[in-house]
């Protein structure tokens, strides 16, 4: 890739990871930006296809209430804060 296409801004930067040792050449520096794209692209697209899964949820009908959930959800964090803490005071 031409440096002018690379742009100042990014050639410097491209500069600076070599010269700070965590890569060898200009070409390990690219090859790890393309790899983080392609890891990117793909998170990308599984949260695409469960936002998309949930809008069918919904769609469907296939939802709770979120009082009900939330209400469960610190029952069950509570149920296990105090489990902890009882188990602490037995351990000391």
């Amino acid at each position: 890739m031409d440096s002018q296409r690379l742009g100042a801004d990014l050639e410097a930067l491209v500069t600076e990871l070599i010269a700070s040792g965590r890569y060898a050449s200009r070409e390990d520096v690219l090859r790890q930006g393309v790899r983080l794209l392609g890891e990117q692209a793909k998170l990308l697209a599984r949260l695409d296809h469960r936002l998309a899964q949930g809008l069918d949820d919904v769609r469907a009908g296939r939802v709770e209430d979120a009082e009900i959930v939330f209400e469960r959800l610190i029952s069950r964090y509570e149920a296990q804060a105090s489990a902890a803490a009882t188990k602490a005071k037995s351990a000391a």
